[in-house]
């Protein structure tokens, strides 16, 4: 172990932290944490492209979404202790309703459905509020043979959810590297999707009985009629990742389909339509 290590401090405006913090998971370091509104990178190498990139992501970002994201970052470098065991220790399971999950260095909980997805391979642990939603929901409307499509799927944990619960399941991402970070949880959760591609929804080839995109709220309305018209005659699309002030926008963009559940978990709704 080398004498020192590097820790960088990401703070980013809640409009778009989902999104800046996918984009950091989808990155090969040696740990990654959110605590209170920060992420913290570790690593005994050199952050410093990091804060480059992060940069250039942030301009491109704006540009697309048309706002103004305020981004700062302060690196530190300090000195070597066991910080990947602590780490470790402070990633702790979850359950969301029938489902247990945790890193692959935790147990098993046998009274549940077990889910493993390591936190620095991609975003999506089930902690964040916004997937927390979707495990719920999807836990209410998806059945058996179903088919579902995981939009903008991150880890693939939705898609792996939902592939325990006996779907058929197509996943999406337009980052190349969430797409293989899904599949290698899929391998290790052994179980399987019937397809994937790079890419947003505008891709696929048929409508689905459930269509799930947990993304932030200006995208979901950018891709709104995609995501409303994959969805088959009495299907459902779950739709999260949306800030509680932007929960009337959404609705209102999808008031095309009945609104037939909200759920909100502190400041993030998950919507829930009916076609």
């Amino acid at each position: 172990m080398r004498r020192t290590y590097n820790e960088l401090y990401i703070v980013t405006s809640s409009a778009v932290f989902e999104h800046i913090t996918d984009f950091i998971f989808t990155l090969d370091f040696d740990a990654i944490e959110e605590k209170n509104g920060t992420i913290i990178v570790r690593s005994e190498d050199s952050l410093d492209m990091l804060v480059f990139a992060l940069n250039e992501y942030v301009k491109k970002l704006s540009d697309k979404l048309n706002i103004k994201i305020d981004l700062k970052t302060e690196l530190k470098t300090k000195k070597s202790e066991d910080w990947i065991q602590k780490y470790k220790d402070s990633i702790q399971p979850v359950g969301v309703g029938n489902f247990y999950i945790r890193p692959d260095w935790e147990k098993a909980n046998n009274s549940k459905i077990d889910i493993i997805i390591n936190p620095a391979l991609a975003f999506g642990s089930g902690h964040h509020e916004s997937t927390y939603g979707c495990i719920l929901e999807l836990q209410k409307y998806l059945k058996k043979d179903d088919t579902l499509l995981d939009v903008g799927c991150g880890s693939g944990i939705l898609g792996i959810v939902a592939a325990k619960l006996g779907a058929k399941v197509d996943i999406c991402d337009t980052d190349e590297q969430a797409v293989r970070s899904a599949k290698e949880n899929f391998s290790q959760n052994r179980v399987k999707f019937n397809s994937s591609w790079v890419g947003s929804i505008g891709k696929q080839d048929h409508i689905y009985d459930v269509v799930v995109a947990n993304i932030i709220a200006d995208v979901l309305v950018m891709i709104s009629n995609e995501l409303s018209t994959s969805v088959k005659n009495g299907g459902y699309l779950i739709l999260s990742g949306i800030l509680d002030k932007y929960a009337r926008r959404v609705e209102d963009k999808f008031s095309q389909m009945k609104l037939i559940e909200k759920y909100k978990k502190n400041e993030w709704f998950t919507l829930v339509f009916k076609r």
